[in-house]
């Protein structure tokens, strides 16, 4: 096994940064891993991931626990240190292919670009999602129409009940309730 870095294939898909690696602990080549995404199990001795949008790196050993892992051909804190700070990266088709998602449950890429209606009303287009604490929010640049008609040019929803009510990820349609009284108050 080498430490030498491949070159990724060329990309023309958007990727998606879901892990960071940290600083080196101890003498053996471990480093600290901090992921930024939901599927924890796409992260596994053999998995490769683009860092840094241009190479790949592929994992030998990753202890969830203590979050750690080791780098393929890596075995001492003096060749682990390029990497620090490095992120990790996938393409949103490795995503579809590597993570298992519940009914009822959407990857935020998906959701990102959606049209939002409430009784037929179209308030605006999601711009992206985002966790506050531990809910998700729908991240909404209101529609022009009702921009000037004196409505804040964004507003956040709750991605959850009651608010949701259907989510046409095809037609790229999202259907909410309560999220008009939202952008008044805004």
């Amino acid at each position: 096994m080498s430490n030498k870095r491949t070159s990724a294939p060329k990309v023309q898909t958007q990727l998606l940064h879901i892990a960071t690696i940290g600083k080196t602990v101890g003498i053996k080549g471990d480093m600290k891993f901090h992921i930024k995404c939901d599927f924890p199990e796409q992260f596994k001795a053999g998995s490769t991931f683009l860092i840094n949008k241009k190479d790949t790196i592929t994992l030998t050993e990753v202890d969830h626990d203590r979050l750690l892992v080791k780098v393929n051909g890596l075995s001492n804190p003096q060749d682990c240190k390029k990497f620090t700070n490095a992120k990790l990266f996938t393409t949103y088709e490795e995503t579809r292919k590597n993570c298992h998602l519940e009914e009822g449950e959407y990857f935020w890429f998906d959701l990102e670009d959606c049209q939002v209606y409430e009784d037929g009303k179209l308030l605006g287009v999601v711009k992206e999602v985002e966790r506050i604490a531990i809910s998700n929010y729908l991240s909404i640049v209101t529609d022009e129409s009702l921009v000037e008609s004196g409505s804040a040019k964004s507003f956040l929803v709750p991605f959850s009940e009651p608010f949701k009510q259907s989510v046409d990820i095809d037609k790229k349609i999202i259907t909410l309730s309560g999220a008009l009284d939202i952008l008044e108050a805004s």
